[in-house]
Formats: C-alpha cells, sequence, structure tokens
C-alpha cells in the first residue's frame, strides 16, 4: 500500500519556505504522494455538510490555492506523485483546468493523480459560478471536457454547460491517455462517475469499517456498468489525529493495515498542523516507523 501526506498549506504555513521545506523533506523520503485539497474562498455560511465532520477551517485563515501550490511542489520534488483531495470541477472553467493540471503533468514529468470530486458547500460553489443543484451533470460534463482536450488532435466539445470547437490544446499530458482520474465522494452519483469517468475511487474520512461497507456498494455499480471491479484503483484519504499518535506507533500501523487488508492500494495522511517542526516529526514517524511497519504486514 502506497502512503501519501497532505503537504501544509494554510494559517501560519502558507508560505513558499514552509511548503516547499517540507515536500522536499518527503520527497527525499520516498512518500509515495504529495497532496492537496481545494478550496478558493471560505464563506461565512454553509449549507451543505462538510464529508469529515465539521469544517476545519475559520473563514480568514490564510489558503494557498491548491492549484498553484501544487505547481510549486512539482517543481521542488522529482519523485513523489502529486495528487489532489479533490479537485472541485466546478471550481474552474474546465478549459483553463485542463491546461492548468496538464501543465503540472508536464513540469513534474508525468507525476499528477487528478483526484476530482463535485462538491459540498453551495455557497462555494454558486460564488464562483457553478450551478449547485446540477452539480453532477456539470462535474460529469468537465470530466468530458478534460479527456477531450487532453487526447484528441481537434478537441472540440458541445454540452449542456460548455461548447467549443477549432482549438488546438498543447501541451498534451505525459501520461497516456491522460492523468488517472480518481474520483471523490460516495454517493450514487459518485460511484457512477468513478465506474464511467474514473481510473480509481478516493475516499474521504471513512473508518475501516465504513470503507469496509462501501467496498460492495462501489462493485455492484461496477458490475452493472459492465466495468471490472479490480480495475478501479482504491484510495482513502486518512486523518492521523494526535490522540491516536499518543497511543503509540502500533496503533497507526493496525488502522492502516485494516485498510490494507481491504484491498487499498493508496492512502493519503492527513496530518496538517500549524507547526512545521510538528509536521516533520510526524513525517519522520510514518516514514521510519509506520510505513515499514504496514509494508511487513
Amino acid at each position: 500500500m502506497d502512503i501519501g501526506c497532505h503537504l501544509p498549506n494554510q494559517g501560519p504555513l502558507a508560505t513558499g519556505e514552509a511548503l516547499s521545506s517540507f515536500a522536499r523533506e518527503a520527497d527525499r523520503r520516498d512518500v509515495a504522494s504529495l497532496w492537496v485539497s481545494d478550496h478558493v474562498v471560505f464563506p461565512r455560511t454553509a449549507t451543505g455538510s462538510y464529508p469529515g465532520g465539521r469544517f476545519p477551517h475559520p473563514p480568514d485563515k490564510p489558503y494557498l490555492e491548491p492549484v498553484v501550490a501544487l505547481a510549486a511542489a512539482a517543481m521542488c520534488t522529482t519523485r513523489a506523485r502529486l495528487g489532489a483531495s479533490v479537485f472541485v470541477l466546478g471550481h474552474r472553467h474546465p478549459v483553463v483546468m485542463a491546461k492548468m493540471l496538464t501543465s503540472i503533468d508536464a513540469l513534474s514529468q508525468g507525476r499528477l493523480i487528478c483526484g476530482v470530486g463535485a462538491g459540498w458547500w453551495k455557497e462555494e460553489l454558486e460564488i464562483l459560478g457553478a450551478p449547485f443543484r446540477q452539480r453532477g451533470r456539470h462535474a460529469d460534463e468537465i470530466l468530458r471536457i478534460f479527456k477531450t482536450l487532453w487526447s484528441a488532435d481537434e478537441p472540440a466539445f458541445e454540452g449542456e454547460f460548455f461548447r467549443f470547437r477549432d482549438i488546438g490544446f498543447a501541451p498534451k499530458p505525459v501520461q497516456k491517455p491522460h492523468p488517472p482520474i480518481w474520483v471523490g465522494g460516495d454517493s450514487p452519483g459518485a460511484f457512477r462517475r468513478v465506474v464511467t469517468l474514473g481510473d480509481g475511487w478516493h475516499a474521504t474520512s471513512k473508518t475501516p469499517a465504513e470503507f469496509r461497507e462501501a467496498l460492495p456498494r462501489l462493485r455492484a455499480v461496477a458490475d452493472q456498468a459492465g466495468r471490472a471491479f479490480e480495475t478501479i484503483e482504491l484510495s482513502l484519504r486518512y486523518t492521523l489525529r494526535d490522540d491516536l499518535i499518543a497511543k503509540g506507533p502500533q496503533a497507526v500501523v493496525d488502522e492502516l493495515v485494516a485498510y490494507k487488508q481491504q484491498g487499498l492500494r493508496h492512502v493519503v495522511l492527513e496530518f496538517r498542523r500549524d507547526d512545521l517542526g510538528r509536521m516533520l516529526e510526524i513525517l519522520d514517524l510514518v516514514t521510519s516507523t509506520v510505513r515499514p511497519a504496514v509494508d511487513r504486514a
């Protein structure tokens, strides 16, 4: 099971020095992947339900724009994959976003993982011009646009929300036919999106028991669509809490092994803190103690 981690990009660590220092150290320690989460603004009201429980950031907290942060990480690393957990598809015009993502893939020499989701925050989506009530169809259309721009010699698209023709689009992604698309969410619509438009499923904030419960539902959707379940990459974002760390390394290992035994291929450890020194301590724990034990299990 590959182990990645979330980049520092918020609060006191919303700086180039903090992000690059952590990214370089993680890359030096052979961390499998480095990740961002996608928010552009934090509205002061929220009528939606955050998938991880209470939304962790106050409205005025500094938070680096995630595409820019991932591009910066691409330029100061050489080995780690670069992903988003997840890019919200309605946050940016799809032609612009497709160009930004293919640019990251080019700058990183083919290390991008394109994590995507339809989003949950009505106020944020509407501020950025996305139709909240139609966000599922809107997201599907954007993914089709990405694939068209990334692979077609003469890209053209005619859809409900977007249309274009007679354009060139280069560079194409280094990865062929395109960077892997890992779809977040576990609603029926999200699972359909995983199976019909994605290369993998990216779960969020699920306990091992919740992850185990979701897998048969995803498999049923794949079976109905004629998609081999084994072709779907399984990944998960896992919050590494201080109370779990305080129980000792074996407690962390046991949690991660419980996912590994269910077929999880890639876990993103979220241990952002306001202190870079503390983040580097946790990184050392993960790479020197936890990862070897998980590999042996």
